[in-house]
């Protein structure tokens, strides 16, 4: 009954959510565009020309963004476990990124192409147990940006989605470890009560 309850509210807040009445009048598939667009307002994430990774891509509403911000020039390639309908100018990869195979095929995709930008979006399916998907979802992010630091060109950028809590000083930590600049970036777009939060790396530091 408390979960039908708690799941009735959810919906409500949902539907009448002003991110996602915009989301669906100007065509975005996820309400978590008008985050990315207004990071990069400030940030100047996307111009024509770049190679962008977007990890967790489904819906699909980041990689709209990128297309829109990069004017059909350029590569950019989508990765989740779920499948993503169609975007002109993405590629799309269906797969687990926590299994070798994918991370291969991500990488053969990228044909040895430095890569400009990292953008994360990823979360683990969720328990309802609070320290269990907290460990998952940095999980994901120290996937995220190992790949990051590995692919992306000296100047490269790392945008990735983490949420306060158990392992945010140590994540914080590992970031400010391989990007010479680190910032955090709370969108209005993002529901106050959430504890999401994006980190910002710029500049790859290199291994000693």
């Amino acid at each position: 009954m408390k979960r039908s309850s708690k799941t009735r509210a959810w919906h409500h807040r949902h539907v009448h959510d002003f991110y996602v009445r915009e989301a669906q009048a100007q065509g975005y598939r996820s309400r978590a565009a008008f985050k990315l667009m207004e990071i990069d307002d400030r940030d100047r994430l996307f111009r024509p020309g770049l190679t962008v990774v977007d990890l967790g891509a489904a819906p699909g509403g980041w990689c709209q963004v990128a297309a829109e911000r990069m004017k059909g020039q350029g590569r950019i390639v989508g990765l989740d476990l779920l499948e993503v309908a169609p975007i002109d100018g993405v590629d799309f990869i269906q797969g687990d990124f926590t299994e070798e195979a994918i991370l291969r095929q991500l990488e053969a995709a990228l044909a040895g192409r430095p890569v400009d930008l990292v953008i994360c979006d990823m979360a683990p399916n969720i328990t309802g147990i609070d320290a269990a998907d907290q460990a998952k979802s940095y999980y994901l992010a120290e996937l995220a940006l190992d790949f990051a630091a590995t692919w992306l060109q000296p100047k490269g950028v790392f945008l990735v989605k983490v949420f306060q809590g158990a392992g945010f000083e140590a994540y914080m930590k590992a970031m400010r470890a391989r990007f010479r600049s680190v910032a955090a970036r709370k969108p209005k777009a993002s529901r106050e009560r959430s504890r999401e939060v994006y980190l910002l790396g710029r500049e790859v530091i290199e291994a000693a």
